[in-house]
């Protein structure tokens, strides 16, 4: 029986760029989730009888909001739905089996890399049929039905067994309880020398991966213990739990430092890798050397031809506009065209399903090929240990020999994490009328060459977005980029970005904050961040 349930709007239910979050508290509200669900199904045409992934990382109130989706998208006339058994589903993972099974769309409930718990962050978002997040006119017409919804329908029903595999119904709508992890690791088997990387482990090739208490564990631990021989107890923190074992769920230098400290020890282990809340993140590290998210995604385009899915080598390289340049370089030398996009796996997705671009890249830890449309952290773990069987060289090697041949671009990102609003959107307001007086001077002995306000024009749509970030070009090769991240749930996050590029091999292992000393001086002056936020130093250095 279907029931319709008379509601009101609530303020500010408005997807970002990887959908709707906010505290767990708001989420419980009476209505809150259904309010949203019926303003995403009511943004939908003819899915009536189609099929529906859900699934989500095991935070806290995951499984709550999954009964709750399900005998909503029954209402809405779903014919069947797909969901990972115990509401397990890695953001990759529900991509993969949305375009597996060509699934109408997906539900992914996430706050990705945000801590979990009862007092932490959830979220919710939708991802089209490519398995790709919802563009940008889905999630506008999802915001203005939100606006004016004044009922939404649900059936009553019991609620669903989660944790075994099969077939139930609810209202005439199929449920079927599918293993989370099958499809993709399946899926990675088909891109992935899985026999070569068996003998690097037979070797004696040591790692360690950290899943944070969140989804990866259960992948990580099939595919890299159960599958490729990695020896018992690689994985660490492999059991996703609710608040993420208090851990938060970011695979960073702040939050990694466990792994990190025990890759820069003499006893370490030969590769450590971490994944976060959802799965679609990652982080590299070899014995002594941090892999910068930027040389990680030039690396892996420039071998990715090591593995068997990319054998015929890749079509093109798309990056992030934050991102460093470093892939760009790979592209010259590889006669492939290097789209630079906002950040937003989204922008990615079109460029993607053009067959315009093979691998991707954020520097916020994300790297993912064509495979599916969503960033892949295990993906990005499983094509670095293939490029470690083919190659037989340490991961410090590889990165070496990678810099001695393109040059290395000294990167870095300073968060200053839950500004308050309106301070941090008044300071890139005034950057913003700073930028047309800016080219000819000189700060801090470099002398700007341009400056701008990021605008993207797709090519394969046409759009515009306009203001992703401030950038800040000097007449040596090097920039600033401003951004505010919309990826948090309290105050804003303002990011800063600096990159100088050393193309003499002699000045490569230079500390990073050291080589980049004279920007970081610049970035914090510039806005006078201290004046009008009252914050001395950044929350997060990577």
């Amino acid at each position: 029986m279907i029931r319709v349930v008379a509601t009101t709007p609530f303020e500010g239910q408005k997807p970002g760029t990887s959908g709707l979050r906010k505290k767990v508290q708001v989420f419980q509200q009476p209505h809150y989730i259904e309010n949203f669900v019926q303003a995403l199904f009511d943004s939908l045409d003819a899915f009536e009888g189609e099929t529906l992934v859900i699934g989500g990382d095991g935070r806290y109130y995951n499984r709550e909001a999954i009964q709750t989706v399900i005998k909503m998208a029954a209402a809405a006339g779903f014919g069947r739905l797909l969901v990972g058994k115990g509401g397990i589903l890695s953001t990759p993972a529900a991509s993969c089996v949305i375009r597996k099974h060509e699934a109408f769309g997906g539900i992914v409930l996430s706050a990705s890399h945000n801590p979990g718990g009862e007092h932490g962050d959830f979220g919710i978002k939708y991802n089209i049929g490519n398995g790709g997040p919802a563009p940008e006119h889905v999630t506008d017409a999802i915001f203005e039905r939100s606006r004016t919804i004044r009922e939404y329908r649900i059936v009553d029903a019991d609620e669903v067994d989660l944790d075994t595999l099969g077939i139930t119904r609810v209202g005439d709508m199929v449920v079927d309880v599918i293993d989370p992890v099958e499809d993709y690791a399946e899926l990675m088997g088909a891109l992935f020398d899985f026999d070569a990387i068996r003998d690097l482990f037979a070797s004696g090739f040591t790692m360690r991966f950290d899943a944070m208490s969140a989804v990866t564990g259960p992948y990580a631990t099939a595919i890299l213990e159960e599958t490729l021989g990695a020896r018992p107890g690689t994985v660490m923190h492999g059991a996703p739990l609710p608040d993420f074992g208090g851990h938060h769920p970011d695979p960073n230098l702040v939050h990694a430092k466990e792994l990190y400290d025990l890759l820069m020890s003499e006893d370490g282990p030969d590769l450590g890798a971490a994944s976060d809340g959802d799965g679609d993140r990652n982080m590299i590290v070899g014995r002594g050397r941090f892999v910068t998210p930027s040389d990680s995604l030039a690396i892996i385009a420039a071998n990715a031809k090591l593995a068997p899915g990319y054998k015929d080598g890749i079509v093109g390289i798309a990056r992030s506009m934050p991102t460093s340049g470093a892939a760009d370089r790979v592209a010259a030398q590889l006669g492939v065209k290097c789209y630079e996009t906002p950040t937003g796996w989204k922008f990615f997705g079109n460029l993607l399903d053009a067959g315009l671009a093979t691998v991707c890249g954020e520097e916020s830890f994300g790297t993912g090929s064509n495979h599916v449309r969503e960033k892949d952290g295990l993906w990005a773990v499983l094509m670095w240990l293939n490029i470690l069987a083919a190659r037989r060289q340490s991961v410090a090697e590889i990165v070496a020999e990678h810099w001695a041949s393109f040059g290395r671009n000294y990167y870095t990102r300073h968060d200053y994490e839950e500004v308050e609003s309106a301070a941090a959107d008044a300071l890139v307001a005034n950057l913003r009328e700073q930028l047309a007086s800016l080219p000819g001077t000189v700060i801090n002995g470099l002398t700007v060459e341009k400056a701008d306000d990021f605008a993207y024009h797709d090519p394969v749509d046409g759009s515009v977005t306009t203001k992703q970030g401030v950038r800040v070009f000097f007449a040596d090769g090097s920039r600033i980029v401003y951004r505010l991240s919309g990826t948090g749930t309290a105050g804003a996050t303002l990011r800063i970005y600096l990159e100088r590029y050393e193309p003499d091999p002699a000045r490569h292992d230079l500390d990073t904050q050291d080589a980049l000393a004279d920007l970081i001086e610049i970035a914090r002056t510039l806005p006078d961040i201290e004046g009008r936020t009252g914050r001395r130093a950044p929350t997060v250095i990577t």
